[in-house]
């Protein structure tokens, strides 16, 4: 296919086959029926929160796209050699130790995996009618922006691969890969991490619905997120710290504050 991006074709097809296996295994017998019986029902009560997913989604691009370059240029200081200071270089180490299944599965978990849950976890929700798991999600996904966006404006950390001059991962194993990843960040919109902060975000939020495999497989994706953004060399610890912190946090603030919603019930 003359003209296509090799990522473009290796993510798309990763993103189907995710998807029909996630259908037979996640979803239970007879969804399509039930949900097609009540779709009325169903999207009243979930398009606000899609809506608000959406915006906070609309927000972020905004941010990496126009934002952050006109900040980024008004602070005119990287603040990278602060996390440097303490951390000794504890990520570098894991770049020597790069081993080629490791790096290839830790990429897919990364690029490919993650990014799936990112769209399906809602879509999960939608069709198996979790009101109370969208409605946490959304406004948690909202205060998680509005909590980090600060920081990535006007406390620039580069990723650790960047800053030490060494090469991309996503790159080693998904050439020119990059040109995709960085339409949704910037090199320096580190911490607090959001890959760590929307990877646990999604395992916590799954966790309200009585969807036991789906659970378990969000929390094991979730570690895998966490363990990829150091093994890959993208994320200082720091910014893991920060990004756990942020997400527990938010999480249980918001599900306290709905705690008055009725429990998750499938049309």
């Amino acid at each position: 296919m003359a003209g296509v991006e090799p990522w473009w074709v290796i993510l798309g097809l990763l993103n189907l086959v995710l998807l029909l296996v996630s259908m037979i295994v996640f979803l239970p017998r007879g969804w399509l029926s039930r949900f097609t019986a009540n779709v009325r029902y169903i999207m009243t009560g979930q398009l606000p929160w899609l809506g608000l997913i959406f915006a906070v989604v609309v927000l972020q691009l905004v941010e990496v796209r126009f934002i952050d370059p006109l900040a980024t240029s008004v602070v005119g200081q990287d603040f990278t050699p602060v996390f440097v200071s303490f951390e000794d270089g504890a990520v570098r180490w894991f770049i020597s130790q790069w081993n080629p299944t490791l790096l290839t599965i830790f990429v897919y978990i990364y690029i490919g995996i993650y990014p799936f849950l990112l769209w399906f976890t809602p879509l999960f929700f939608i069709i198996t009618n979790q009101r109370r798991a969208v409605k946490v999600f959304a406004l948690s996904l909202l205060l998680i922006f509005v909590v980090a966006l600060p920081f990535y404006l006007f406390l620039p950390i580069t990723n650790v691969y960047t800053y030490y001059h060494e090469p991309s991962a996503l790159e080693t194993v998904i050439p020119s890969v990059n040109r995709f990843f960085y339409t949704t960040t910037t090199t320096n919109n580190c911490f607090p991490s959001l890959h760590v902060a929307m990877a646990l975000l999604i395992a916590l939020c799954v966790s309200l619905t009585r969807h036991r495999r789906f659970q378990v497989f969000t929390a094991v994706i979730a570690a895998g997120v966490i363990m990829s953004v150091i093994y890959l060399g993208i994320h200082w610890i720091t910014d893991v710290i920060g990004g756990t912190l942020i997400a527990v946090s938010v999480f249980f603030l918001v599900k306290h504050a709905v705690r008055g919603t009725h429990d998750p019930t499938e049309p």
